[in-house]
């Protein structure tokens, strides 16, 4: 005896599939993994870019050197040690893969001497010495308070060193 399989009436109308989601599908490691490489890249390429302007700068003081501009030569200078301490962001930011407060902030602070210096403080209005003596103590409660604040990565604690040497001290006293 046969059987038979009845073919399905077709009445045309459209088989539903599940309602599967597409973003499954993606391989969120890999598009991670290129994206860090990308985000390098750019970090790896502002470092070539700060080292040029940096020995460019530099090219530029020593040939300048036969005249004494002080007041031009200090903040060329001190542009140079502004350019150094973005160098060194950018390595920390290579190495440990996140932007330093510490080093930020020094940055800042040195950018606004720079300024203070290149202008002078005598020739620049009473609101504006305010506004950086406010900025610049608020800068160095940052710098305090950066040493209490957690690590923003597991096992990346920039911070670590300074509250054991705080500790340190305090314990031999």
């Amino acid at each position: 005896m046969k059987t038979s399989i009845a073919a399905p009436i077709a009445n045309n109308t459209p088989v539903k599939t599940p309602n599967v989601p597409w973003y499954p599908k993606i391989n969120r490691s890999h598009i991670v993994r290129v994206l860090e490489l990308v985000q390098d890249t750019i970090a790896i390429s502002l470092c070539i870019g700060l080292f040029c302007v940096m020995v460019l700068q530099l090219k530029e003081i020593f040939l300048s050197l036969g005249t004494l501009r002080f007041h031009e030569i200090t903040a060329d200078i001190m542009f140079i040690l502004i350019l150094v301490e973005l160098f060194r962001l950018l390595i920390i930011y290579l190495q440990e893969q996140r932007v330093s407060i510490g080093v930020s902030v020094e940055v800042a602070i040195v950018s606004v001497l720079r300024e203070v210096i290149v202008k002078g403080i005598l020739e620049v209005q009473w609101e504006q010495v305010i506004a950086t003596c406010a900025f610049l103590i608020s800068m160095a409660i940052l710098m305090v308070v950066r040493v209490w604040i957690p690590p923003t990565f597991e096992g990346i604690d920039p911070e670590h060193q300074v509250s054991n040497r705080l500790k340190v001290s305090k314990h031999h006293d």
